[in-house]
């Protein structure tokens, strides 16, 4: 008797983690991670395959159904994917279908694939130049559409008629006489399409590069060989030349026959990357594709289908193009490692750049994680040994690394009686000057919308947003307050809501009002905001950053969006407009934050043959995370930062577990935090500590009251194992949603 195969199919489903096993018929091919069609009770579902067993017997109580098909013939996730899936789900308590759905575009998803076809028109089989002689002269447009196809065959039917004005009776004549044939097929949107790339050549290597090139390569042959290789730390200073060691490592992958990741944190920074990627492998047609949130569900998906058919090799994007099911995967860039938009806020909660190091150990490959600023749990790994670590500590052609200077907002108050200053005397002076030699500026400041907030100085009235725990912030242009948090807008008060005062005032400022003032004082310099309020339409901010880098704009204004990883050689002088936004929150990583983002936006200055200059404004000059700054010291802050992690068992230290319960209803939001709090407390393992339950920093968020506790433990799996354990336990109420984050990134 012939072996049974047998198919175990996790079924979709938003909160879904059923297996069912099915039989596969006669002639049907099914392999792991390929998606099928399955009778389910009374109806049709669909689900992915997660393994193939051949049985000689199948025991007749089983009475096992056949699949009723496959989606498609290609398997969506490699084996590598499979293996990352599960680890994915059980390290982030997330249930395995989310984590694959998260795997897979939205149109790849449903019982049939959805992919983008048009008609195409080309000449029969055998159809030659011999027919041209069979028209008579009515038929001249028959005729020269032949003519047409017989140089370049096939067509868009489209093109053929819009472009060569032939008309749609003609066609029609000539596929019935049989001499051409019209017919679908698929199309691909390529996001870059219009965009004309001139090849570029590698650059010199200086000795620091050429070092860690090599270390990166012999990581990769390391794992070829059979060796295990550890991931790489690459500590390089902004400007030290990261991008073309990942260039010339990732063009020896692809000499090899091997594919590479590189991810980046953030939109902004992938038209510029993918920029440099696509003029390196210009000479490879569709070497690269572009995976990112910025892209149309139906853009992203066909070039995830690029990669999946095997004909793009290098995939750059954010924290979701770790998932990409690239074949004989030799290398991952994590560029910007310690970003933290390389935490997913949403299930499954996974950190991209963890991701990255446990599918380089699944697919054995190299792993290059890379900043000018590390986060602090990869510095320990390298200072423990659990990474390697190489450093860049010089810039290329030995250019020098801007002066940074501090303005001490507090002597500006004292003399500008109307208020704090936006711009401080220093600061303008130094760009007039700048503006003067024909030079650019860039101004950082991570604060959308004109005032943070309005109040009464009468009654002490604040306008707060009526769906969250948090103030509304006044857009001048839109005429509205804002709720950054759930986006709610309504219309500004003119007299005060409680006391019926006419004398509202704003307080604090963002971007917004910073370009008025800008504009007021510099009425002749071309100046750019770029923030989320203003780059709306599809590539805008590609737009606007390429008329900086020619000259067109003087000054650009912007939050973090132009804080990192951008390369402008006439830029000479950075400002920071505001150096204590988000120091002083509660949060431990809120030093760390504010060191990073100063270095990497003070690196956005004199990258060219021009020294540069830096000036940040602060109410706090002497806090160490802005004097290390300064300094350019990363050493001296992370040897700072980490005595005082070690010292309270803060992260790298520690693993930390958030729980959060949260309802439109308070008080069942908070009870069953309790309930679940008091369970945990009752069998807690030996070295896992719980906090008491206490409401979310941002208590309610989207109409819903939030509660928290927080577990902390040395190693992270005993404690997952045990709240998994107590959460399969119990149940909440319907209304009551309760979200486990391991190792979070944000307390609120």
């Amino acid at each position: 008797m012939a072996a049974t195969r047998i198919v175990q199919v996790l079924i979709d489903g938003a909160t879904s983690d059923l297996v069912f096993s099915y039989t596969v018929p006669e002639g049907t091919t099914v392999t792991a991670g390929q998606r099928v069609r399955v009778p389910l009770r009374n109806r049709k579902a669909v689900g992915t395959v997660i393994s193939v067993e051949m049985k000689d017997t199948v025991p007749s109580a089983y009475q096992l159904k056949p699949i009723l098909g496959v989606v498609a013939k290609d398997a969506f996730l490699t084996p590598g994917l499979m293996k990352l899936a599960a680890w994915i789900a059980e390290f982030y308590l997330a249930p395995i279908e989310t984590v694959i759905r998260s795997m897979i575009p939205k149109p790849s998803r449903g019982e049939k694939e959805e992919r983008k076809t048009a008609k195409f028109v080309e000449l029969a089989k055998g159809i030659g130049e011999e027919v041209i002689a069979q028209f008579s002269a009515r038929q001249a447009r028959q005729k020269a559409a032949v003519e047409i196809l017989l140089s370049s065959s096939p067509l868009l039917l489209r093109d053929l008629v819009e472009e060569h004005g032939i008309p749609r009776s003609s066609i029609t004549a000539l596929e019935r006489a049989n001499l051409i044939k019209v017919f679908d097929q698929v199309v691909t949107r390529d996001p870059m399409e219009h965009i004309e790339f001139v090849p570029s050549a590698p650059l010199r290597l200086n000795e620091e590069q050429a070092l860690a090139l090599d270390r990166v390569l012999t990581s990769a042959h390391q794992w070829q060989s059979g060796e295990k290789a550890r991931p790489i730390l690459l500590h390089g200073i902004t400007g030290s030349g990261k991008t073309e060691v990942y260039l010339q490592a990732i063009q020896k992958m692809v000499e090899e026959g091997k594919g590479a990741i590189v991810l980046v944190p953030e939109i902004a920074l992938t038209p510029q990357t993918a920029d440099r990627f696509k003029q390196r492998f210009a000479h490879i047609k569709e070497s690269v594709a572009i995976l990112h949130s910025n892209l149309s569900e139906r853009e992203r998906h066909d070039e995830w289908r690029k990669v999946l058919d095997h004909k793009a090799r290098i995939v750059i994007g954010a924290r979701s193009a770790i998932f990409s099911p690239i074949q004989n995967l030799g290398l991952i860039v994590v560029d910007e490692e310690h970003e933290n938009s390389y935490k997913q806020d949403t299930v499954p909660r996974y950190q991209a750049r963890d991701i990255a190091v446990v599918r380089g150990q699944i697919e054995q490959c190299a792993v290059l994680l890379a900043s000018a600023t590390p986060s602090l749990e990869s510095w320990q790994n390298a200072q423990t040994g659990k990474y390697e670590l190489v450093t860049m500590s010089s810039r290329v052609d030995d250019r020098k690394l801007p002066l940074i200077r501090l303005i001490d907002m507090r002597d500006e108050t004292r003399r500008n009686r109307s208020g704090p200053a936006i711009l401080s005397l220093k600061l303008r002076t130094a760009m007039e000057q700048r503006l003067a030699s024909g030079q650019q500026i860039i101004l950082f400041l991570n604060r959308r919308g004109f005032a943070r907030s309005i109040l009464c100085p009468e009654c002490g009235y604040v306008a707060t947003c009526r769906h969250c725990s948090t103030t509304m912030v006044l857009h001048r242009k839109e005429d509205k307050l804002i709720c950054h948090i759930c986006g709610f807008a309504q219309l500004p008060p003119k007299i005060c809501p409680e006391c019926s005062s006419r004398g509202i005032l704003t307080s604090g400022w963002g971007t917004e009002r910073a370009e008025d003032v800008l504009r007021q004082v510099f009425p002749h310099a071309r100046i750019c905001r770029v923030d989320t309020d203003v780059m709306r339409r599809k590539d805008q901010l590609r737009d606007t950053l390429n008329a900086f880098r020619t000259g067109k704009i003087d000054i650009l204004l912007g939050t973090q969006m132009i804080a990192k990883g951008l390369d402008f050689p006439n830029v000479t002088l950075v400002g920071v407009l505001n150096a204590d936004v988000g120091l002083h929150i509660p949060d431990i990583r809120a030093s760390e934050r504010t060191f990073q983002l100063l270095t990497q936006v003070a690196g956005r200055a004199g990258r060219g043959e021009l020294e540069g200059e830096v000036v940040v404004q602060t109410f706090t000059p002497h806090h160490p995370a802005i004097q290390y700054a300064r300094h350019h010291n990363f050493l001296g802050f992370a040897e700072y930062e980490l005595g005082l992690r070690r010292h309270f068992e803060h992260p790298p230290f520690s693993h930390l577990v958030l729980i959060t319960s949260r309802s439109v209803h308070e008080e069942r939001a908070r009870f069953s935090l309790k309930t679940l709090h008091s369970r945990l407390v009752e069998g807690l393992p030996e070295g896992v500590t719980v906090s008491d339950p206490l409401p979310s920093p941002l208590v309610k968020s989207h109409d819903q009251w939030r509660f928290q506790v927080v577990l902390k433990s040395k190693t992270a799996r005993p404690m997952i194992r045990y709240i998994r354990s107590v959460l399969a336990k119990l149940t909440f109420p319907g209304d009551v949603f309760v979200t486990v984050d391991v190792n979070p990134y944000s307390m609120s």
